[in-house]
């Protein structure tokens, strides 16, 4: 399993995310450029260059026509997939933490964070509305007083956001009235990232508390949960088999000051019923901060520390391989 590299930033990846289709994979880092890259053979296509800060979050439409990114120079923008125009500007009061297109790509959302006296507010916005976009109005704006919303995605049928706070706590946000649907609390720490399964009926989080929690998206059941020794920075549900991957490590700003295992950060294999661990990969010189599967289950991705993109294409006996139980 040789990973394809991808060297397009200079300081470390806060998201990777594939495209529906999964011919494309978008990077994201702290070094305000957006990549696009293909995901067969790591080729880069182009970049979205227009923001003047880390970008923190990247996601993609249904048909792959419009990429959304959100930044710490307080704005959220949309470009045109191909021809990497961008078509929007969106400013906000605070830097823009996560964001999303709903399943029609019509709606947005995105959320604020809590920083220099302004709260955190998830907004929504109409695409087929330019006044919206114009006013910089959005339809439905959220105030989140108690604590700010550190990932989000969409629900299935795009009538609510999930999202997962400082605190621990997950909410259902409607996207009609803003109002919260559901609330559990079944991490201690905060959760650093949320995904979806390939059919929107689950979503996995990874939290700072050394788990990772597996919910029914609809009535956040808990499910299963995945524990490991440090902070996972991010998890993902296999499309194809019953496995999930996490990437984690310790806090950045701790690498240097511990000597456990030194050098190569893993990616670890979880089995989604049994909540075992069988396998890792080595690779990163860093925390993993974003892993990511490809819509066909063959590959997968992860994002590090050290601004490196991996692709690992898998290798055949990984799709006979059974867990005894």
């Amino acid at each position: 399993m040789k990973p394809i590299l991808l060297q397009g930033h200079e300081r470390s990846i806060t998201q990777i995310k594939y495209n529906r289709e999964g011919d494309l994979l978008f990077s994201v880092a702290k070094d305000t450029v957006a990549n696009v890259w293909y995901s067969v053979n790591g080729e880069r296509l182009g970049t979205y260059n227009g923001h003047t800060g880390a970008v923190w979050c990247v996601d993609c439409d249904w048909d792959t026509k419009n990429v959304l990114t959100g930044s710490a120079d307080n704005s959220c923008r949309l470009w045109d997939c191909e021809t990497g125009k961008q078509l929007a500007l969106l400013q906000t009061s605070s830097a823009v933490r996560t964001c999303g297109f709903d399943f029609s790509g019509n709606i947005i959302m995105f959320s604020t964070d809590k920083q220099m006296g302004y709260q955190c507010y998830l907004n929504f916005f109409d695409l087929r509305d330019p006044q919206q976009i114009e006013d910089n109005q959005p339809y439905v704006t959220v105030p989140c007083s108690d604590s700010k919303i550190t990932s989000a995605v969409w629900g299935p049928l795009g009538e609510y956001v999930i999202a997962g706070h400082e605190n621990g706590e997950i909410n259902q946000f409607s996207t009609k009235s803003g109002e919260v649907l559901k609330k559990v609390k079944e991490h201690t720490k905060q959760i650093n990232d949320i995904q979806t399964s390939v059919d929107l009926t689950m979503v996995i989080t990874a939290s700072k508390d050394n788990s990772a929690k597996l919910f029914d998206s609809t009535s956040l059941e808990h499910i299963k949960t995945f524990k490991t020794e440090r902070p996972v920075n991010s998890a993902a549900i296999s499309p194809i088999m019953d496995h999930v991957v996490m990437g984690g490590g310790q806090e950045a700003m701790e690498v240097t000051t511990t000597s456990t295992r030194i050098g190569k950060f893993e990616a670890r294999f979880f089995h989604a019923a049994y909540e075992e661990e069988f396998g890792r990969v080595k690779g990163h010189f860093g925390p993993i901060n974003c892993v990511a599967f490809h819509p066909d289950g063959k590959s997968y991705s992860s994002g590090g520390e050290d601004g490196y993109t991996r692709i690992h294409h898998f290798d055949p006996h990984y799709f006979d391989f059974e867990l005894e139980a």
